[in-house]
Parts: C-alpha cells; structure tokens; sequence
C-alpha cells in the first residue's frame, strides 16, 4: 500500500466503522431535547461542579444559570469531558459555547435538530457507526434509524435480588435451586429474543470462584453470588452466548459510586473463564484492571477486552491499557468503545475523543518501527468495529 502520512491516516481512522459496546440510549428519545440535556451529561457535570458549577443549577434563573455555566465550561477545558463536549458543540453544531448568545444559539439549534426525523442517524453517520448496544429491552426500537440497537440484557437486579433472597432463605439450597429454574428459564427468554448474550456488574466479592461452597443456612451472600456466577457460567456455555462483565465500581462505602482498585479483582473470577466455554467481556472502571483484564484474555482464549467505563474514560488510561492490548493481544479480542452516552450527540463525541486517541497511539508505534501501517490499520478497524461485530454476530 502506497505510504500514508500521519494526517491521511488519521483521516482513515476517524472514518473507519466503529460499535458502541455500551449505551443508555432509549429508542424513542434518542436524541437530546435541549442544550441542557447534554451540557448536564452526568460525567461532565460532575467535572464542572468541582469547578464551583451549582448542583441546583437547573433551578437557577435562565441568566444566572448561562453564567455559571460558562465560568464552569471554561475552568474545565483541560479535562476530556469538556474536549469531547466541544467536539459535540462544534462538529453537530458549528457553534462554540463561549458566551450568552452562542449558548442561546446551541440551545436553540440542539431543540430544532431533535424535531428532525433523520437527526440520530445522520449523527450516527457522522461518526460511522455500525451499532449500538443497550441494556434494556424496551430501549432497543431505534425510532428513525435504519437498525434497532443490539440487546444484551441486564441482569445485575435480577443477581442482587436472587442473593438476597438465598441469603436470607431458612433452607437456601432449595431456595438456589427454584432460582437455578428461574435463570435457565430468563436466559432461554432471552435466546429466543436473539440476543447474544447477557450483561451484569457485579461488586466487590470476598470469595474466590474457585471455592467450594454449600449453601447451608447463614451462608453470606459472596458464597451466593459465586454460586450464581457458576449457574450463570454454565447457563451461557450451554446456549453460546456472551457474558459482558462490567466491574470495578463500587456503592457499598458510600451514597457515591466510587471505582476502586482492586488487584485481585478479575484473579477471583478466573476459575469461571476456565470453567465455561462462554465468551466472557471484561469492561473495567478502575485502572489497575486495565492491564489485570489484558492477562486474562492472554490466557484464556474465550476472555475478550472491553472499553474503558466511567473513572477509566481518561486519556492516560487509554494510551496505557492500548499499549498493554497492542504487546499481548490480537486486536480482534481488545474493543474500545464504550460512550455510556445518553444521548446521541455524547455518543458521538466520546468516540470522536477515542478515535483521535486510537489514531495518535498508532502513528506512535509506526514512527517508531513497531508495527506496519497497513497492521496499524488492521489494529484500528478491529479495536472500533470487527472485535464486538464478531463477538455480537454482526460479522462472522
């Protein structure tokens, strides 16, 4: 192939596919109604609070709150929320928010483009989007776009419910088994929807997969949790189908869920990898599990990486955890993306911030002699598009 230089093949990275692993998208509201609704996307507005932006600021008069608002914007321009905000301002809008009017025009513009029918799909078009996942089955009718979204059910309710209910169970092990029932019978539902597998998070455990446990009267419900892991395990190995693990934020020390590095982590959970032929997808918030997640898709052939979520959404842990992809895994076990968006218009501008990302850390490691640009290209269509294509049976 004919040499690229570093712009014509950043150029070709920010067009190549790309699938959204995880979203909140809701299909008959995919689009955001105001400038609000994205300026107060949650991550963002956690970012400007620490700039003195009001918790109250929705209750603010209109002037008050554009003001706050600006003096927040501009105390945070250094943090990758704020850049991938602009990039949505900008790039959708041609508008940049720097003062009352431009706000005023956003706000006014943002409302004119979610009464258009072809809004979403257009802005999905724009960042070359193949796919979007959600979590909710009501969710997955994408009103006005050409594909529904791909369903991978939640079931992290469902798990905390089930323990629970074993935990405080006076005879547990018939209680697990009536629940052993009951998980067959969700995960036939779902197969019988077409989807490919199952989501969950899951907290912090005490307990090792790999230990035996009886479920007797007074059992904890780290012993529960295990146990359902296993049915779980089982359960999907049985059907082929996936189960997505997203870990490493905690809400047990406090009302505010924190990430929390936990180096054993994704260790404790390595008997179920070896255990059950299922695929398993490991999505991470903390950043010790960055490189934690990488070991086990390098030892176990059905674990597969995710993208970054929540406190791992952060440039330095992207140039990390990719460095660690690139030295010890085909690309076509690592994936990317992950927006958490809840509008379009946020999916659209974490995947701008993680493809200039991808495109930066791979023109590294051509000038440096590591890799070919014709590999570097492979590495990008697989890290944006081909690896979750192939594991949600898109491509085969």
């Amino acid at each position: 192939m004919a040499r690229l230089t570093k712009e014509t093949f950043t150029e070709q990275i920010m067009h190549m596919p790309v699938l959204d692993t995880h979203t909140h998208l809701v299909g008959d509201r995919l689009c955001a109604a105001d400038f609000w609704e994205i300026a107060h996307y949650f991550w963002l507005f956690r970012e400007m609070q620490a700039a003195g932006y009001p918790e109250n600021a929705a209750e603010l008069p209109e002037e008050e709150r554009i003001t706050a608002f600006l003096d927040a914007y501009k105390a945070t321009r250094n943090t990758l929320m704020n850049i991938a905000f602009t990039h949505i301002c900008q790039d959708l809008y041609g508008i940049e928010p720097k003062d009352r009017e431009s706000v005023l025009a956003l706000d006014a513009a943002i409302q004119q483009s979610s009464q258009q029918a072809g809004w979403a799909q257009s802005v999905a078009d724009r960042m070359h989007a193949r796919g979007f996942v959600v979590n909710i089955p009501e969710h997955a009718d994408f009103q006005g776009m050409r594909e529904p979204a791909i369903l991978l059910p939640r079931i992290d309710g469902r798990i905390g419910e089930w323990t629970r209910t074993v935990a405080a169970s006076s005879d547990p092990a018939k209680s697990f088994a009536d629940i052993r029932e009951a998980l067959a019978s969700l995960l036939d539902t779902y197969q019988a929807m077409g989807c490919r597998g199952i989501m969950t998070t899951l907290p912090r455990i005490a307990l090792s997969a790999n230990q035996p446990i009886s479920l007797a009267p007074g059992c904890s419900r780290d012993e529960v949790t295990v146990q359902l892991l296993h049915e779980i395990g089982a359960g999907a190995a049985q059907r082929g189908m996936l189960v997505q693990l997203f870990l490493g934020v905690e809400r047990s020390w406090c009302g505010t869920a924190v990430p929390a590095n936990d180096p054993e982590r994704i260790l404790k959970l390595t008997a179920l990898f070896e255990r059950y032929a299922c695929p398993f997808e490991l999505v991470v918030a903390s950043e010790i599990n960055n490189l934690d997640i990488v070991q086990a898709a390098w030892n176990f052939p059905n674990v597969h990486v995710g993208g970054h979520w929540w406190f791992n959404f952060r440039s330095s842990t992207y140039r990390d955890s990719m460095q660690y992809r690139l030295e010890a895994l085909p690309a076509i076990k690592s994936s990317l993306i992950v927006s958490d968006a809840r509008c379009i218009e946020w999916s659209y501008g974490k995947i701008k911030v993680i493809k200039r990302l991808a495109s930066e850390f791979l023109w590294q490691q051509i000038e440096a002699g590591w890799i070919e640009q014709e590999t570097a290209l492979q590495i990008g269509e697989d890290w944006l598009y081909r690896s979750a294509a192939k594991r949600y049976g898109l491509e085969a």
